[in-house]
């Protein structure tokens, strides 16, 4: 077990028990969440990136999308 890993461990174990098991519940939850999205990703096949790709560029090409630099993500200036 790693120190960071100890160290949020011994925090919980300060907290009421029902706080313990709201946080084990939305960790767990992660967890299982990750493990769901690591095989998704992993069973991925090479045509379905292809396709996926293919549907990307024709959304550039068509101008249907939001340029991340200018209108979500605005620099501070």
């Amino acid at each position: 077990m790693t120190e960071l890993l100890e160290r949020a461990i011994a925090q919980l174990k300060t907290l009421p028990v029902d706080e313990q098991d709201a946080i084990a519940t939305r960790l767990l939850a992660e967890m299982e969440d990750e493990r769901a999205w690591k095989a998704q990703f992993e069973s991925t096949t090479d045509a379905q990136w292809d396709r996926l790709a293919d549907m990307v560029r024709q959304e550039i090409t068509a101008g249907d999308i939001t340029p991340l630099e200018k209108d979500v993500f605005p620099s501070e200036q």
